[in-house]
């Protein structure tokens, strides 16, 4: 069972994830769990594969445009719940 997510700590995308570039963001598959993610936006893609240069995902965040925040970070969550990312 996944801990529950905390943007005050930092997370990387799974190992166990690849990524699939696609013209809208990404799609992101996940070799164990066999489940499937949509990528909506080219700059959340870049956040989730940045987030291990952040010492959290609150700093992460710091980065997007204020408008987006709230959306991009309940994304986040979701790609935690689905293990998609993890913490570090």
């Amino acid at each position: 069972m996944n801990s529950p997510f905390d943007a005050g700590r930092p997370y990387r995308l799974n190992p166990s994830v690849a990524l699939r570039p696609e013209p809208f963001g990404a799609l992101a598959y996940h070799f164990g769990n066999r489940r499937l993610s949509f990528l909506k936006a080219p700059e959340l893609v870049e956040l989730v594969t940045g987030l291990d240069r952040h010492p959290s995902v609150t700093e992460a965040l710091a980065r997007v445009p204020g408008r987006r925040r709230a959306a991009f970070l309940r994304a986040l969550a979701s790609l935690a719940a689905a293990d998609m990312i993890i913490p570090q």
